[in-house]
């Protein structure tokens, strides 16, 4: 190889480095200024996208911008004004912003007003983006998938590994999803009055079920995937900045931050799920805490009444408050499970009720409580029922029972390492029977 050839290969590697780094960052800022202009999703994806391929070609020879960012949203622009031209969309941007067009030589003016549009504060574009993605027109794993792919900057592979799905499936979600925010007519809005609390639910939901699947992940081999766990909170200190007005976005920050704090202590030597009781607390990151406990004080100082996510952040921060495991306020976490559940009753809320009050009164009141969840429909398939149970079980010295629904919850679990713990501890039962 030739000198000129080894710079060449240097500068084609550093200018691909530089364009998955910018990539990263501002492709969801780039398809939602250029979603505003052309009011299609898919449209803005491919557009955006375009821009991606002309950097890939550009930038190894020209050398990176100054402003890459910059250079991919002019590179865009241009895209999307392209599109304009040719075809009827441009009439329909027209009569948005108050034009007259003539169908046979539209004026050079006309297209100015698009240039000037696009270079608008990008801010309230994510946002718009944002619900789009998570519009309740979409099955709830098509906006999840959607939602990674547009404002996570996840590829298609990216997706279907982490959630465990074939690669197929995540890109019939996107591509469906796509075609029904189209056909729907969805608006690139963000919405107003009662439709906004309605929608920023939809919005905080799937946040959270992208943080839930990286937290603790429902099937496959691995307990976390760190990955999901990152873009959730990403997506979540990005709402909050947007919304800043909103509690529950600042109280589903906080719980995400909180709950992330405790990562690093959730898995032993052997990849083995540790309880949070028996965590080492001295490694919980207490950035994230410091991160978690502004994030929901930013929600108490809104001054408005407390909701499911500020509710969770303020059970999450009990715990966090607490040096030792004995040192954790468990009546107050019992209070606010009830507050929590009779905002949004659940078996699954009651079920964490449960739990609470046997650490606060003991197993026996606990248990009673558990008990009376045995034959809730919804709580059939929920491993963690019996697995409560079990553990309470153990707790009044009564192993034979807990045995046998230790082994009943690890029956039902669809997580490798969920499943190894479970069937541990009903062979210590089996040895405390002995």
């Amino acid at each position: 190889m030739t000198a000129g050839e080894d710079l060449e290969r240097t500068a084609q590697a550093a200018a691909e480095s530089a364009i998955r780094a910018v990539w990263s960052i501002e492709s969801a800022r780039l398809i939602a200024g250029i979603t505003r202009i052309v009011r299609d999703v898919g449209l803005a994806e491919e557009l955006a996208q375009d821009a991606l391929v002309a950097a890939l070609s550009q930038w190894p020879r020209e050398g990176v911008p100054q402003n890459p960012a910059a250079w991919l949203m002019a590179a865009a622009k241009n895209r999307a004004i392209n599109v304009l031209r040719r075809g009827k969309m441009l009439e329909r941007k027209h009569q948005q912003l108050g034009q007259e067009l003539e169908t046979e030589a539209p004026h050079e003016h006309a297209f100015a007003e698009v240039e000037a549009a696009l270079d608008d504060e990008l801010g309230d574009d994510l946002l718009r983006l944002v619900f789009t993605a998570c519009h309740p027109v979409l099955p709830t794993e098509s906006r999840v998938a959607l939602t990674l792919r547009l404002l996570g900057g996840l590829s298609t592979e990216d997706i279907a590994h982490a959630f465990l799905v074939p690669e197929p499936t995540i890109a019939q979600r996107i591509v469906r999803a796509k075609k029904t925010l189209a056909e729907k007519k969805i608006p690139f809005e963000v919405p107003r009055g009662a439709e906004l609390a309605e929608r920023l639910g939809s919005v905080l939901e799937v946040v959270y079920l992208i943080f839930n699947e990286g937290y603790s992940a429902t099937s496959g081999d691995d307990l976390l995937r760190p990955a999901l766990c990152e873009d959730a909170l990403r997506l979540g200190r990005i709402l909050a900045e947007l919304a800043p007005d909103e509690p529950e976005v600042h109280g589903l920050v906080a719980l995400m931050e909180i709950n992330a704090s405790r990562s690093a202590t959730r898995l032993g030597p052997g990849g083995e799920p540790v309880l949070l009781l028996a965590q080492n607390r001295a490694r919980w990151d207490q950035i994230l805490i410091r991160r978690g406990l502004a994030a929901l004080e930013r929600a108490r100082a809104l001054g408005r009444p407390r909701g499911p996510y500020v509710l969770q952040a303020a059970i999450t921060a009990c715990h966090a408050r607490a040096r030792r495991p004995e040192d954790t306020d468990w009546a107050a976490i019992a209070a606010l499970y009830a507050e929590l559940f009779a905002l949004r009753p659940s078996p699954v809320v009651a079920l964490n009720h449960a739990v609470a009050v046997s650490m606060a009164e003991g197993p026996e009141a606990g248990l009673e409580l558990v008990d009376a969840l045995v034959a809730e429909p919804a709580l059939r398939g929920y491993h963690l029922l019996p697995s409560a149970r079990a553990d309470l079980l153990w707790r009044l010295g009564r192993f034979d029972e807990a045995r046998l629904e230790f082994e009943k919850a690890a029956q039902l679990t669809q997580n490798a390492r969920q499943r190894e713990r479970l069937l541990a501890r009903a062979a210590e039962c089996a040895s405390a029977r002995k």
